[in-house]
């Protein structure tokens, strides 16, 4: 059973996704099904050796749509790995949400500060944004965090108010004025991931080799996925990300808001239910030095 993060939480194990494959994919049924991961939407259990079933465990299926309608697209613009769907599965009595039966990609997840290369990832990171904002952005809705950081302010200052006794506050509250004072993006929507922090970001060989959970992905500002560059590079890397990109100093202020909002958010709210990603969000704050 998956611990509990959310007040809405729908309860998953390893039995309710053996019943749920065996009574729709039943050519799958002898497979083996254990948990491989936990995010803050989405359980990912592990069937057989090749493939994982992808559930959220909100009652929100918007993320499982999207990724049904748009992975296929979206992978055919890229040259990094990224899940392909092999089928979907439609809610029932036990379970009411759609989900998903997605090929299984070999790789680490990425560790912040125990880096093979951080230059070369560094690169790659670049590389990928670099091709996701090439994609055609026709008939793509806008993505999670895609707009404006103002609509975050209120929940900013409250958040960091709370965690005062970990973080620079007075520190922190001068970037994020900062990002939010930043020009706004100016040109047409582009594509972005939306969620580029390391556990969706897979390496091999010390190179990028796979991207996970694009859920959040979508068009409009693509400043969110500079997030990458706080949430796994040291200060170092994270100029050659930059430069590789090519980022005005606007963009870069919209990108590291982006990044502190999140980790600020995140970090009240996952500190007693989710320590993984509490130390995640703690990290990226001290990364701005926080």
């Amino acid at each position: 059973m998956i611990t509990r993060m959310h007040a809405d939480e729908i309860p998953l194990d390893e039995q309710l996704v053996r019943r749920l494959v065996r009574k729709q994919f039943p050519h799958w049924a002898s497979l083996p099904v254990t948990l491989a991961a936990t995010g803050t939407v989405n359980a990912m259990y592990r069937l057989g050796d090749s493939m994982v079933v992808r559930l959220p465990f909100v009652p929100d299926p918007t993320g499982i749509n999207f990724e049904a309608e748009w992975l296929p697209k979206i992978a055919r613009g890229l040259d990094v790995a990224i899940p392909f769907m092999l089928a979907i599965g439609e809610p029932t009595s036990a379970y009411p949400l759609p989900w998903l039966v997605l090929n299984w990609l070999e790789g680490n997840t990425v560790t912040p500060g125990r880096l093979e290369n951080a230059d070369v990832l560094a690169s790659d990171l670049a590389a990928f944004i670099t091709n996701m904002r090439r994609l055609d952005p026709t008939g793509a809705p806008a993505g999670y965090r895609c707009g404006s950081l103002r609509p975050l302010d209120s929940e900013v200052r409250k958040c960091l108010s709370q965690v005062g006794d970990l973080v620079n506050v007075p520190e922190l509250l001068l970037l994020w004025q900062r990002a939010m004072d930043a020009h706004p993006w100016a040109g047409a929507p582009v594509w972005a991931h939306c969620d580029l922090l390391s556990g969706n970001v897979l390496t091999s060989g010390g190179r990028l080799s796979g991207i996970l959970d694009f859920a959040a992905a979508g068009v409009g500002d693509p400043a969110c996925d500079l997030m990458a560059g706080w949430s796994m590079l040291p200060a170092a890397s994270r100029e050659i990300f930059r430069e590789r990109l090519a980022i005005d100093d606007d963009e870069w202020d919209r990108g590291r808001g982006w990044a502190l909002s999140q980790a600020v958010i995140a970090l009240p709210y996952y500190r007693n239910t989710f320590p993984a990603m509490a130390t995640t969000s703690l990290r990226i704050l001290k990364e701005h030095g926080g």
